[in-house]
């Protein structure tokens, strides 16, 4: 069966097909659940709880992107947490630690070198670290746009806001994480060859 199929059936309360579904959009969904809370647990949690709630109303589903519909709940997941947590205003760099590639496969490279391997897992952590200062609602934005490529007007979709208010998030995140960045940069954390420029220095 094909998508529609699937959600059609699943409708009528077939299981079988709604777990098709699943499989399909799960490593998505833990992507982006993971890149927000920065925690597998958390990830794992929000995915858990995002296929369940889609199951209960799916009947309420009305066409459209079965992907943004998933987006919206797990984005949604999300966020309430953060707001519960508040983390944003306590986490610090050093609660990160690594970033656990294993529970992200998503994030591996099977043909890099072990000293690519080690750059790259340390950029994750300071961009990762960084990602958790913005605010919830700037945090999901930016995710969305630079990690899950969607457009503005999937992100307007998932966000339920207007392209005005993403296009404003999305700047506002890109700020403050290059601010973040420039200031690690300072502290010699960033690896080299990521380094950005600032005005008046190379």
């Amino acid at each position: 069966m094909n998508e529609e199929e699937l959600i059609a059936a699943a409708q009528r309360g077939h299981l079988a097909a709604f777990n098709e579904l699943v499989l399909a959009y799960q490593q998505q969904v833990y992507n982006l659940a993971y890149r927000i809370m920065a925690d597998p647990a958390s990830a794992a949690d929000a995915t858990q709880e995002t296929f369940i709630a889609a199951y209960q109303n799916i009947h309420k589903f009305r066409g459209g992107s079965f992907k943004s519909y998933l987006m919206r709940i797990v984005a949604n997941r999300c966020y309430d947490e953060l707001r519960r947590r508040k983390r944003h205003s306590t986490t610090s760099f050093e609660d990160f630690g690594d970033v656990d590639e294993e529970a992200n496969p998503i994030l591996t490279d099977d043909h890099e070198t072990p000293e690519q391997y080690a750059e790259r897992q340390a950029l994750s952590r300071i961009i990762q670290a960084g990602i958790a200062t913005l605010p919830p609602d700037q945090r999901i934005t930016l995710v969305l746009s630079d990690v899950e490529r969607l457009s503005y007007q999937e992100i307007a979709e998932v966000t339920q806001v207007a392209i005005g208010t993403v296009k404003s998030r999305l700047a506002r995140a890109r700020a403050r994480l290059r601010d973040y960045l420039l200031a690690r940069q300072d502290e010699e954390l960033l690896p080299a060859q990521y380094r950005l420029e600032q005005e008046g220095r190379s």
